[in-house]
């Protein structure tokens, strides 16, 4: 059965926080992304991060104090979090320090779901997807008719397209890919269509 999904689009760069269920009776979720301060109706008992840019790290830490809940960040990415303000002056971010620190390949049981880590670099060079019972949270890696950015710091559009390749190779089409921006989509969908995946199709 497929997980219960909320999504709130927040901030100025409206990124999707995710609020993730077993069911819906469960009151046990878990956050993914939580970029600007959002405060969920039920018990959440961990955080996971899919990378280290400012829009996606805003809100880690006030929910993590109010929930007591564990925070799962890439291990490669974590110096940002706990440091925010130099790597992004005037952002705004508070730091943290993230309990669980990720290299991708992890599997987890949070909130009565089972997760895996897949590590997906190219949009950030510690970038981690995560994967539950045909739902994929993708991150800044694959949107809905688009791909991550490779004209930031330390991103790779060869290293991104590969990334992707790996998610198309490993997950069956009609997975679920929820974005870090945008709506909802499958992989089936942009492995057909998506027009920044060409050569990725003709390979």
């Amino acid at each position: 059965m497929a997980p219960i999904v909320d999504i709130y689009a927040l901030g100025p760069t409206q990124t999707n926080c995710y609020l993730v269920r077993a069911d819906a009776a469960a009151t046990a979720a878990v956050v993914v992304d939580p970029g600007y301060e959002v405060h969920p109706d039920f018990d959440v008992v961990a955080i996971l991060v899919t990378h280290c840019h400012w829009d996606h790290l805003g809100g880690i830490a006030a929910l993590a104090e109010s929930t007591h809940a564990h925070v799962y960040m890439p291990a490669r990415e974590a110096a940002v979090l706990e440091n925010p303000e130099a790597f992004y002056p005037g952002q705004q971010v508070r730091p943290y320090t993230p309990d669980v620190r990720l290299k991708g390949e992890e599997t987890f049981e949070l909130a009565g779901l089972s997760f895996e880590t897949v590590d997906v670099p190219g949009h950030s060079p510690g970038h981690v997807a995560y994967a539950t019972d045909g739902a994929l949270f993708s991150g800044d890696v694959l949107f809905a008719g688009s791909v991550g950015r490779t004209d930031l710091p330390f991103a790779d559009w060869d290293t991104l397209v590969s990334s992707i390749r790996l998610l198309f190779d490993r997950f069956p089409p009609e997975t679920l890919v929820y974005p870090g921006h945008g709506p909802a989509t499958t992989l089936g969908a942009e492995r057909d269509r998506n027009p920044f995946l060409a050569e990725l199709r003709a390979s």
